[in-house]
């Protein structure tokens, strides 16, 4: 972990590595949304409406797993005073927060048709709607403190706060009513969905998971660079 905290030698290895990630991206998602709209079958209930679950469910995945990421990462950045841990926080969160919103848009999407309604203010939703809060609470939080210690300590601290969040809309279908069925991939008995959607619906989830690594070390390399940039033109100033 501490041989990237050079920043040369981590912009270095990311050059490499992000060409790869955007193809294999690409071809996943390509992959994933030809198997979806063609070769998966409609569900007998939902009709073609059904589809929408193959970018709504991935992006769900992504919202609570980029979290994930920030959290560790400023774990990371607390304990172990890395110094590309507040960077790679701070460079996921606008990742996060866009796959929040495509949840968000697509499951009102998809809610209309099943439910009769855009939008229910169910324990599943409701704790969705509040990890994007959380998202551009934190976005802003780095935005509104000029010193990037004492911003990236503060995001730090509400990230950390906030992932009690996480297992909320995880389990939510379960410890309330909602509309939401319960899981249906990620079970201990193994998934109950039939494999003819699954396997669209995973190849989906993987392509949106590099597509994320990908917009990362992209949002990183930036951050990087501007932080040179910035002490660059301190240290004229300075001078």
């Amino acid at each position: 972990m501490w041989h990237y905290a050079n920043p040369k030698t981590f912009l270095d290895t990311a050059s490499r590595f992000e060409p790869w990630l955007w193809g294999l991206a690409s071809f996943l998602i390509a992959g994933g949304l030809y198997a979806a709209f063609f070769l998966a079958p409609i569900d007998y209930q939902q009709k073609d409406s059904v589809r929408i679950m193959y970018v709504h469910v991935p992006s769900a995945w992504m919202s609570m797993f980029i979290y994930g990421v920030m959290a560790v990462a400023s774990i990371v950045g607390f304990a172990f005073k890395h110094p590309l841990a507040d960077v790679a926080a701070k460079a996921a969160a606008p990742i996060g927060a866009a796959f929040t919103f495509v949840c968000l848009v697509t499951g009102s999407l998809w809610g209309r048709p099943m439910w009769g309604t855009y939008w229910e203010w169910d324990a599943r939703i409701t704790s969705v709607f509040v990890l994007f809060l959380l998202y551009l609470g934190y976005i802003a939080l780095w935005r509104a403190i000029e010193d990037p210690t004492r911003a990236a300590k503060a995001a730090a601290i509400l990230c950390l706060v906030g992932v009690i969040n996480i297992p909320i809309i995880r389990f939510s279908v379960d410890w309330w009513n909602t509309l939401h069925q319960p899981a249906s991939v990620f079970r201990l008995d193994g998934p109950t969905i039939h494999p003819s959607m699954l396997w669209p619906l995973l190849v989906m989830g993987l392509g949106f998971t590099v597509l994320s690594f990908a917009l990362l070390l992209l949002r990183m390399r930036t951050e990087v660079l501007e932080r040179r940039l910035r002490a660059l033109r301190l240290r004229a100033g300075g001078g």
